[in-house]
């Protein structure tokens, strides 16, 4: 079982704050079955939050129970949530096999129609053609 300093706790709580349970442990306790389930998502995610439906008692038990057998810290236990965390396992690098370099082509712009008409003399914008003439006018009342 992992020792947690206070304040390394305290960050660890603080993170799982907002974690839903993963896990959960009903009537038949903490068999086989669950412990699997916990050490896979402790590996997936490194903290997690376990749900008991037992009493006081068999909770404490079990959270030591689970800190023992996959080697985690425990974190906290509030309520009949257990919150449980485990380092993630350190991989051996991975020596991957070297991909020949891909030659990119340069990128050919498409031709562009202008999208607005160009300038006229003075500066201005010649207006759109259409029954409005460009700016619609309301009559006055």
């Amino acid at each position: 079982m992992l020792d947690l300093t206070p304040t390394e706790r305290r960050a660890l709580r603080a993170r799982a704050h907002p974690l839903h349970p993963v896990v959960s442990i009903g009537q038949h306790g903490l068999t086989p079955a669950v412990l699997h389930e916990i050490d896979v998502n402790l590996t997936a995610h490194e903290l997690i939050k376990v749900r008991v439906f037992a009493d006081r008692d068999a909770r404490e038990t079990m959270l030591s129970r689970i800190c023992a057998e996959l080697d985690a810290a425990p974190v906290q236990h509030i309520g009949k949530l257990l919150v449980v965390w485990r380092p993630a396992p350190k991989e051996a690098p991975v020596q991957a096999a070297k991909k020949a370099p891909q030659v990119r082509r340069p990128r050919t712009p498409l031709p562009r129609a202008p999208s607005r008409p160009p300038a006229g003399p003075g500066g201005r914008r010649p207006r759109p053609a259409g029954p409005s003439g460009g700016r619609r006018r309301r009559p006055h009342p």
